[in-house]
């Protein structure tokens, strides 16, 4: 069984989530922990209940969800994992880094580009990879079908969809993603967002003004 537990990071106040299960093998998504405090944080929590972490992976390239890939890669030797269309918004983070105060980021690379047509598989346990732009290209999910949980990024939020004014974003492909592929998982599945508080689909269709399906 998959225990996820949430950081919240950098500036931004992005959530960073780590998965593990009885093996004590763990994944990371959306490594956000920029300062030192921030990554000594994650160092302790998988110290303290002895994981492996065996992969990196992100739901897109945006600065605040990358600022820690370096990081994790340099110290834990593993894999970052992410949609081919997201490499070039992730090479392009040093270029406006310094502009969201990020002046100490430190590049990563991509090393396995993965899409809706495989699976996470780590310790016991499998995600399904959804594929979900708008916000940004190559944006992914990744939905624990046997615990009705999904990792969503900046996708779908309490309350709130993910923004559409920056490069690569589209309100129309995003809404799309939404009702097409969100909204087609179970009405409890929980939501772990980028950014704020866990929310539900059912709770999203019934009460988000940008995206209702419920009357």
């Amino acid at each position: 069984m998959l225990t996820v537990k949430k950081f919240t990071f950098n500036a931004i106040q992005e959530n960073t989530y780590i998965l593990h299960d009885e093996t004590r093998q763990a994944i990371i998504i959306d490594a956000g922990c920029y300062s030192k405090q921030e990554q000594a944080t994650v160092s302790n929590y998988l110290i303290a209940n002895n994981l492996q972490l065996v992969l990196a992976l992100n739901t897109h390239c945006h600065i605040d969800h990358v600022v820690g890939n370096a990081w994790v890669k340099q110290t834990y030797k593993v894999p970052l994992l992410m949609h081919p269309a997201e490499a070039d918004v992730l090479r392009a983070v040093p270029l406006y880094a310094h502009l969201y105060g990020f002046s100490q980021y430190q590049p990563s690379e991509p090393d396995k580009f993965i899409d809706e047509t495989q699976q996470i598989s780590f310790g016991n346990s499998t995600l399904d990879i959804l594929f979900v732009p708008g916000h940004s290209v190559g944006h992914l999910a990744f939905y624990s079908k046997e615990q009705n949980f999904c990792i969503s990024g900046d996708v779908l939020f309490e309350n709130s969809i993910g923004r559409t004014d920056l490069p690569g974003g589209d309100y129309d492909t995003l809404v799309s993603s939404i009702y097409n592929v969100m909204y087609k998982l179970p009405d409890n599945t929980l939501i772990y967002s980028g950014h704020g508080n866990e929310t539900t689909i059912g709770r999203e269709k019934k009460y988000n003004y940008f995206c209702k399906a419920n009357g």
